[in-house]
């Protein structure tokens, strides 16, 4: 299957947390269509479609923002020392293009590491942060502040490209595939016109620096049940490890999770769901927090009864990262048979 055409637009629009505006620009223009399209002083965006009054909330969550930098100080020389938005190692930086968005619109920009003699090169210490700087190709630090101010964000530039056996390459899958499928789910929703409960999908801001926008968009809208969607580590590369939490690998579909944080009873809705539709999916094991939006939702208020599906997903918070379609559309289909079987009156006490 091919890219969807909102799903590519989706990855290639820049938005580091707290820079969200131009996928959830377009996220809101493609709900539009189909659904009561809101937004929040955080800059999360909602998508409702409605059942019969009176009918319980089933919130859809996925967040996106994406990582990134931003610029701490201009340099002299018009180099600029920057810091990173969310979590990304030196390794992943070095040698690496960026946009950079600015009040005048985007910027090339590139990554270097400062200078090693070659009598050191054998011995050089391990690569930190504070090795690297940013070249825009000022000639000094007048110029540099004519153009960027401190504070300015930037993402790593590069479109997404389809490889073969339907997998996709790109930045940003962590997470603009969840805000995508929570979308795409809402809107199949929708068409069906199948389900008993009003269905709320949720592009989420500021997950990558603390799952913020997660807090205030679940304590606005109360919801009684939930489901975050994001991506989770592949364990089908070089040193992934299936003895932490499952066998997590492209193309087995999607991987439901199970944990303490999470309520049983969703958890086992969305594997009755599956098996009952042939969708493939595996199951992903947590001992503590799973460091999703779906830590913030179960917590709002009383309590958020909130299940987590991830989308398996290689070199997460690189420029590269790999998923399989196929997954995709399995977490689509899971959450629209979870939707569908939802009564009016489902119970998930403990």
């Amino acid at each position: 299957m091919a890219a969807p055409e909102l799903l590519t637009a989706l990855l290639s629009a820049p938005g580091p947390s707290g820079h969200e505006e131009e996928p959830a620009r377009l996220w809101r223009e493609a709900a539009s269509q189909f659904a009561e399209v809101t937004s929040d002083t955080m800059g999360s965006s909602f998508a409702r479609v409605r059942a019969e009054d009176g009918a319980p909330t089933l919130l859809l969550m996925g967040h996106i923002d994406e990582i990134g930098i931003a610029v701490t100080n201009v340099e002299d020389s018009g180099l600029l020392s920057f810091a990173t938005v969310g979590g990304i190692s030196p390794e992943m930086l070095l040698g690496q293009r960026f946009d950079l968005m600015t009040r005048n619109g985007i910027i090339p920009a590139a990554i270097a590491r400062k200078r090693v003699p070659p009598e050191n090169v054998r011995d050089r210490p391990r690569l930190e942060l504070s090795d690297l700087h940013l070249e825009i190709g000022a000639k000094g630090r007048e110029e540099a502040e004519s153009v960027v101010r401190v504070g300015d964000p930037a993402v790593w530039v590069g479109p997404p490209r389809e490889l073969p056996n339907g997998r996709l390459l790109s930045k940003a899958l962590d997470n603009r595939l969840g805000a995508y499928i929570a979308l795409e789910s809402a809107r199949r929703i929708a068409e069906s016109r199948a389900a008993q409960v009003d269905v709320v999908a949720v592009a989420a801001v500021q997950e990558e620096i603390g799952l913020y926008g997660a807090r205030t968009a679940a304590y606005g809208l109360d919801p009684q049940v939930a489901i975050a969607i994001d991506v989770t580590p592949a364990t089908d590369v070089p040193g992934g490890d299936a003895r932490r939490a499952g066998k997590i690998e492209l193309g087995l579909g999607a991987m439901i999770a199970r944990g303490p944080t999470l309520n049983k009873h969703v958890s086992e809705l969305l594997g009755d769901a599956a098996e009952a539709e042939g969708i493939p999916h595996a199951w992903e094991i947590y001992s503590r927090t799973t460091s999703t939006d779906a830590d913030e939702i179960h917590l709002v208020r009383a309590g958020v009864p909130t299940g987590l599906i991830s989308i398996p997903t290689r070199y997460l918070h690189s420029p590269n990262e790999v998923c399989s379609l196929d997954d995709l559309e399995a977490v689509i289909r899971l959450i629209v048979a979870f939707a569908t079987r939802l009564s009016r009156d489902q119970s998930f006490l403990r």
